[in-house]
């Protein structure tokens, strides 16, 4: 009887471990599942991009007249003569950008676009400014977005590191004299701002980040906050597939931690009315090295559109600092 009873009991075991061990393989698999979703929604790009539409559609809060200037701008850069350039990523990626010249000895900027943005559209009012100040523009399609390889959007953790190559490029093509400003919006202002901390080469200048956010598990939250998805599951699930799937960590770089350290000064320049990267994302950049950075708010600005909203005092400001740090 006793070893009918410890056989039986041997069996209740060995059925009890496949359940569990069934339910643990399940719960792994759905737990990639959902990671992978996340992975898919956040940071996926369709290789069909190439070709991306530099026209927007009107947002509701812009007036008739912001967004046929925003426009006219557009159709005016999209008509200016470029060298598409090209370097080899960290990573093995054929990056692109967008070389406009204008003098050999003209000083050099290099603009980094947004989250899906496009070269044309998010810098068709830097371009002028710039232009206008006798720069020579460098605009990168950044990795997983226009004509660059990569289908991993990192929100700046990779795209960091593509900055110091785009660096790289500038001296072997130009020289090590050749005074950088380096700019970005959005995700580029982010992307800038991270990569001080991996070393920038004595001949930039300055930087100007346009509503730049503070870190891109900060801004992850944000966005999934302000969607009324539940964070404490879709937070992990984020980061497992950035992990699996897109080979990074989200945690892994921050501009408000990056930019302690800068010796290079920094203009940022924010909408007030930003509800997808709010000012305060900014402020934070800010306190983290005051002596080096200077902040601006526009009123009535919302993401990215500071210089829609007042374009006078947008391009003054730029003037005023790239004037200030090249005379340094």
């Amino acid at each position: 009887m006793k070893k009918e009873e410890k056989q039986m009991n041997e069996e209740k075991e060995r059925k009890l471990e496949k359940t569990i061990g069934g339910l643990l393989i399940g719960a792994g698999i759905t737990a990639l599942a959902g990671a992978y979703a996340a992975y898919r929604y956040v940071f996926y790009s369709s290789p069909n991009r190439e070709e991306a539409d530099d026209i927007r559609p009107k947002d509701p809060k812009e007036t008739e007249e912001q967004y046929r200037f925003q426009i006219d701008k557009i159709k005016a850069l999209q008509a200016v003569p470029y060298e598409k350039v090209y370097i080899e990523s960290f990573d093995d990626l054929r990056l692109t950008g967008r070389y406009y010249h204008i003098s050999d000895d003209a000083p050099l900027a290099i603009m980094f676009h947004g989250y899906t943005g496009t070269p044309v559209r998010d810098f068709s009012g830097g371009y002028d400014i710039f232009s206008s100040l006798g720069f020579n523009t460098l605009i990168i399609e950044e990795r997983a977005h226009c004509g660059s390889e990569g289908d991993t959007i990192s929100f700046g953790v990779n795209e960091r590191r593509d900055v110091i190559s785009w660096l790289d490029y500038a001296r072997e093509r130009f020289g090590d004299d050749k005074d950088i400003i380096l700019v970005g919006i959005s995700m580029g202002a982010a992307t800038v701002l991270m990569s001080i901390e991996l070393g920038l080469p004595s001949n930039v200048k300055g930087i100007i980040a346009d509503c730049p956010y503070s870190a891109p598990l900060s801004i992850i939250t944000h966005a999934g906050m302000m969607r009324g998805l539940p964070m404490k599951i879709v937070l992990p699930l984020a980061r497992l597939g950035a992990k699996v799937f897109g080979n990074f960590s989200i945690s892994s770089a921050n501009a408000a931690r990056s930019v302690k350290a800068s010796k290079v000064p920094i203009m940022i320049i924010h909408g007030e009315d930003d509800e997808l990267v709010p000012a305060y994302m900014s402020k934070e950049i800010e306190d983290a090295n005051p002596e080096m950075i200077e902040r601006y708010t526009f009123p009535g600005a919302w993401h990215g559109t500071s210089y829609l909203v007042d374009p006078v005092r947008y391009a003054k400001l730029v003037a005023d600092f790239t004037k200030k740090v090249l005379t340094k």
